[in-house]
């Protein structure tokens, strides 16, 4: 096996950049047993396919990956072979440190040009995609091959071109999954996504921002589209999901209204009782008080 790889603490060409801890391309030329056993990933790793053909495991599926094909594993995730072979074949890698916060967002630490809305957001994306792989995306290659020969050359600027490039591979993996997994632009197939995001995780502070990016839209369109589609602007929708949470919520005795305010996303008691009045007419403890209990 044939390969070119910088390593964190051995590569003086990453001395900079304590957020990467592998770089490199890998030339495999024989079958080699028990090289890629599955194990939990740490950091985020984004594998470009060279050429060959690769079995792997990511994430508890099963994918066969070709020239040209991009693999992105995510924190905590499973990724090597089921029969820990590493196929004949080339790829191109980079392995960057990174961990969770929560279940929700990736940190990218202050190297990263990325502001936290557009982070939170790309996180969201990412986390929420099934499958982390993106077939004939060329550019990825190109710019692992930038990153390597900037890393080599080492000229002026070099540092945050290294970073810039590293931020444009996140932008791009995060836009070609949301054309990927939205197929067409069915606004309907994509609003229902984005209902059931929102739903899943509503005690979350969503904006604006982040559910236009989960629609892979700009902020403009995408407010046209849900007021088009719902009659309802995001923002006042989200709360349409909320109050509809709590109305459920409040009909279980053993559950506080603060805990109820706090678990559908409102800021407080105080919040939470005025919105769910001026919706439904009733404060929170009155609507409790005149419906029966389902549990």
């Amino acid at each position: 096996m044939n390969q070119f790889v910088l390593m964190q603490g051995s590569a003086e060409e990453l001395s900079l950049f304590p957020h990467i801890l592998e770089l490199g391309v890998v030339k495999n030329s024989y079958v080699q047993l028990n090289a890629l056993p599955k194990a939990v990933m740490t950091g985020v790793k984004f594998l470009y396919i060279l050429d060959g053909k690769f079995h792997w495991h990511i994430h508890n599926s099963e994918y066969t990956l070709f020239p040209g094909d991009v693999a992105l594993i995510l924190p905590g995730q499973e990724f090597g072979s089921s029969s820990a072979v590493l196929e004949i074949g080339s790829f191109s890698f980079l392995h960057i440190n990174a961990d969770l916060k929560g279940t929700d967002e990736i940190i990218l630490d202050k190297w990263s040009s990325l502001s936290g809305n557009e982070i939170i957001a790309i996180s969201k994306i990412l986390l929420l995609s099934n499958p982390l792989v993106i077939t004939k995306l060329n550019e990825a290659g190109k710019i692992l091959k930038s990153i390597q020969q900037e890393l080599c050359n080492q000229e002026v600027g070099y540092y945050a071109r290294v970073n810039n490039y590293i931020d444009e591979l996140f932008i791009l993996l995060t836009r070609q999954l949301t054309r990927q997994n939205n197929p067409g632009r069915d606004f309907h197939k994509t609003f229902m996504k984005l209902d059931e995001a929102l739903r899943k995780d509503i005690s979350h502070q969503w904006t604006v921002d982040e559910m236009a990016a989960l629609a892979g839209l700009g902020n403009t369109l995408f407010n046209e589209k849900v007021k088009s589609y719902t009659g309802f602007t995001p923002l006042n929708y989200l709360i349409n999901i909320r109050i509809s949470e709590a109305i459920r919520l409040l009909k279980k005795p053993h559950i506080s209204i603060t805990d109820i305010a706090l678990d559908t996303g409102f800021y407080s008691s105080q919040h939470f009782s005025t919105t769910f009045k001026k919706l439904t007419g009733f404060t929170p403890g009155e609507f409790r008080k005149n419906n029966s209990f389902t549990e």
